[in-house]
């Protein structure tokens, strides 16, 4: 089986996300995320688009349903890390501190981190994560 994978890249504005097919997989992502939640199926991707503040909730339900999932997030090499980013609140930190100082993002550490891949014609850096079921 192929693991399911979250992605969220910079200048995008909703997550990506691939999951094994299963009939229904639209009403379990409304059920996991909510009834006023409305994902879109990209056909020509075959890849599911969400609103980014549905991260980790969704990361949470596909690591409960499928055991495992990969999730890849990109961050910017030229953004400062400052204030803006220690005090935020939420998990959309896309600066060069790669989430590290990232108060709104401390469950990220939870996650097994894969590794970092440079995006250099793009000036972008993407963490891999594993996210196991708890």
């Amino acid at each position: 089986m192929n693991r399911p994978w979250v992605r969220r890249n910079i200048g995008e504005a909703r997550l990506w996300m691939w999951m094994p097919y299963r009939q229904g997989n639209r009403w379990w992502i409304k059920d996991a995320l909510g009834d006023l939640m409305r994902p879109h199926w990209n056909a020509d991707q075959k890849r599911w688009e969400i609103a980014k503040p549905h991260l980790r909730p969704l990361v949470e339900a596909l690591a409960e349903r499928f055991g495992e999932v990969d999730v890849y997030l990109q961050f910017s090499q030229r953004e400062t890390c400052n204030s803006k980013c220690e005090d935020a609140r939420r998990d959309d930190c896309t600066c060069s501190c790669m989430g590290e100082n990232h108060r709104g993002a401390a469950y990220w550490k939870s996650w097994v981190h894969i590794g970092d891949d440079v995006l250099v014609a793009y000036e972008r850096c993407e963490r891999h994560f594993l996210v196991r079921r708890p």
